[in-house]
């Protein structure tokens, strides 16, 4: 099959407005698939929906939504429940806070948490479950370099990307049999309007214009991604991370996950859900 026949026809970027989220949604868009374009700033998702249409030639959805509110999963899914959904990237969830966990109200941790780690939750489950049975689609789940270990300035965020970073394997260990790819994409230093953002506010760099040196760059995360999509279920998008993790751990995140899963098997046996 041509990959707009093994993902399409729709695909659903959460995140879409601009960095890694954007570049998903573009090159998905160049590969065949239409695209559901979600975020919380309208104004420019509709100006991300014209240029890829324009210059694609697919259809496109905007949605505009704040993904850490209760009730979001239930509001996008009542978006989008006339649409075959093939492929899901779920980008939101940066931490634009980077403060001590005591100085900010709890409701910010929250907030986090909720929007990282139980909307992901609801959302992966109502999507992949119609992918599992058609025995095609994807999952990319966006993770982070901070979920390897806690550190300060990002005691909520690191604690929920090593949630997303587990519950990508896990999911890659029960929908890989059904035809379904799952990629946990963890991320390092990249090249972001977001992370352009926080270095300018902290005096780290002299405008929100100056590229982050030895970054990654968007476009480069996104073709890495594709570029092991069936292989999971976890690649690590950056390549300064990918050597110093082979010091800090000498297996594998993907041996891990395969010596677990023949371990789960031998006490629990098979899945019995077919």
């Amino acid at each position: 099959m041509s990959f707009a026949e093994q993902y399409g026809p729709w695909a659903i970027v959460a995140g879409a407005s601009d960095g890694v989220g954007r570049a998903f949604a573009e090159t998905l868009a160049s590969r065949g698939l239409n695209v559901v374009l979600l975020a919380r700033r309208r104004e420019t998702l509709n100006d991300v929906s014209s240029s890829i249409e324009r210059q694609y030639k697919v259809q496109t959805r905007v949605i505009a939504m704040d993904l850490a509110t209760t009730d979001a999963a239930a509001r996008l899914m009542a978006e989008v429940n006339d649409l075959e959904i093939g492929f899901f990237v779920y980008c939101a969830g940066a931490d634009s806070n980077f403060k001590p966990f005591l100085s900010s109200p709890l409701e910010v941790a929250e907030s986090m948490l909720h929007r990282n780690c139980n909307v992901l939750m609801q959302l992966s489950h109502h999507l992949c479950g119609p992918m599992a049975t058609r025995g095609r689609g994807a999952t990319v789940i966006l993770g982070s370099g901070a979920g390897f270990s806690g550190t300060q300035n990002m005691v909520a965020y690191a604690a929920t990307k090593a949630f997303d970073m587990v519950f990508a394997e896990a999911l890659w260990c029960e929908l890989k049999p059904k035809g379904v790819n799952v990629l946990g994409l963890i991320l390092g230093e990249t090249d972001t309007p977001s992370l352009r953002k926080l270095r300018y506010e902290r005096g780290l760099s002299k405008s929100t214009d100056e590229p982050v040196k030895g970054a990654e760059t968007p476009q480069y995360v996104v073709d890495d991604a594709l570029a092991h999509l069936e292989k999971g279920p976890i690649r690590l998008a950056n390549k300064m991370m990918r050597v110093g993790l082979r010091f800090l751990y000498p297996f594998s995140r993907n041996f891990v996950v395969g010596l677990m899963a023949k371990a789960s098997e031998k006490i629990m046996g098979k899945d019995i859900a077919q």
